[in-house]
């Protein structure tokens, strides 16, 4: 009986167990180190070495480093900047720096503390790692290190900063053989999401001094924060130089012109008439580098190209109208950006004319008498003298004078007409302006 009852918990137990093993090997990430020791060898004094330690994550979950700490005289942490994600089977670059202060050998380290999956408990499992450091200082170079050849770069790192998806910036990294004897440069690597490197063939080979200009560029092809490292192998001093990159990509935003269509009516020939339209950005700053009008009529005016537009952000501009010829005239505008649809159009029209022939409407309250129709008189000063200008009674209360010039002043006066042709008096006075031209 009691041997039953010990195989029963024994079976219990395994079974926990198993269920923890599987548990952890399935929902946390596991920090994995190219090296836990590294050595930066001979650095005279008042220069500096730095080495990259590749990381990686084995495990099935994401992994946070979120801590570097480093002791030793000399030593220290140069990047990148902390925290940094690393996602299931993704890796990155710690770049550690030795700048001796005084001769001899040191040694020291870099604890590493990063953060798993979360546990049982419901909080996140925590773990630090240490790798040892070691180097050596001298007051001069030795007659085998003054004969080396030692390799560096500037800049050591590489921020492209804030770039659309699709779109690229570039800019130049410079490898210089600061030791004494030529250094072969046999292998250039570059990690990372949308980096390139271009301007290299290996193997490329640096005399003692001579230096080395490359382009490095960055097209990200998703949104979100990319890193990686700028990786030369050869045989100087120094086998393995590292840049570190990074940059973000952003979605491209929309551009908006307002209004979409624009009428200037009619415009005689040889005069002009100006509108005002404006374009905004939105979701991300939006570049504009053109404006074209399809007709010489229609003039683009009040921006200076190319112009960034900030998210949220308008601008105004401005569209003349100069018609040349009578007639119809219409243009498309067009405006080119690097938005997420890279042209849109704003359409105008306009009318051209010889001479513009004025008119003036007039209206009036019907009478409360019996009448047949109204009679309306017009006069060039007010008070009169009024002529008629209708050539038979008006019946409805309203009537379009269309024999007014441009320019000038009118004053017009009605009166009603009974059935038995008695007229009355007349109304009140009203003045009209008529614009020139």
């Amino acid at each position: 009986m009691r041997r039953l009852v010990f195989q029963w918990r024994h079976a219990w137990w395994k079974l926990v167990l198993l269920r923890f093993l599987l548990y952890s090997s399935a929902a946390t990430g596991q920090l994995a180190l190219s090296s836990s020791n590294v050595n930066f060898g001979s650095v005279q004094l008042g220069s500096s070495r730095t080495l990259l330690i590749a990381v990686s994550n084995s495990g099935k979950s994401n992994l946070t480093i979120s801590q570097a700490t480093v002791t030793g005289i000399g030593f220290s942490f140069a990047g990148p900047g902390l925290p940094i994600t690393l996602l299931p089977q993704g890796s990155a670059s710690l770049s550690v720096m030795f700048s001796p202060q005084t001769s001899g050998s040191e040694t020291g380290s870099v604890s590493v503390v990063n953060w798993t999956g979360v546990g049982n408990s419901g909080k996140q499992r925590s773990s630090s790692t240490t790798i040892l450091l070691s180097g050596t200082a001298s007051n001069s170079l030795s007659a085998t290190a003054a004969t080396a050849g030692y390799l560096t770069a500037s800049p050591s790192s590489m921020n492209f900063g804030t770039i659309q998806v699709a779109s690229s910036q570039t800019q130049y990294v410079t490898l210089t053989n600061s030791g004494g004897s030529s250094v072969t440069i046999s292998q250039a690597t570059v990690t990372g999401n949308g980096f390139g490197l271009s301007g290299f063939a290996a193997p490329e080979t640096l005399a003692a001094g001579q230096s080395l200009t490359l382009t490095v560029a960055f097209v990200p092809t998703l949104s979100g924060t990319s890193s990686g490292t700028l990786t030369f192998t050869s045989n100087a001093s120094d086998p393995t130089l590292g840049v570190l990159l990074s940059g973000t990509g952003t979605s491209p935003g929309q551009l908006t012109v307002t209004p979409g269509t624009m009428g200037f009516g009619t415009i005689v020939v040889g005069s002009s008439q100006t509108q005002t339209g404006t374009l905004s950005a939105s979701g991300s700053s939006v570049t504009l580098s053109s404006g074209t009008s399809s007709s010489s009529e229609f003039t683009l005016g009040g921006l200076t190209l190319p112009l960034t537009i900030a998210a949220g952000q308008t601008v105004p501009f401005t569209i003349k109208f100069s018609p040349q010829m009578s007639g119809t005239a219409s243009s498309n505008i067009a405006f080119a950006s690097n938005a997420s649809i890279s042209s849109i159009t704003e359409v105008v029209s306009g009318t051209g004319a010889s001479t513009i022939q004025h008119s003036v409407d007039l209206s009036w309250s019907p009478s409360t008498s019996a009448v047949v129709g109204y009679n309306i008189y017009r006069g060039s000063t007010s008070g009169g003298p009024y002529t008629k200008i209708n050539s038979s009674l008006d019946a409805a209360a309203s009537y379009t004078d269309g024999t007014v010039q441009s320019g000038q002043n009118y004053f017009y006066v009605t009166t009603a007409v009974e059935s038995t042709g008695v007229e009355s008096g007349y109304s009140n006075v009203v003045s009209v302006a008529v614009p020139t031209p």
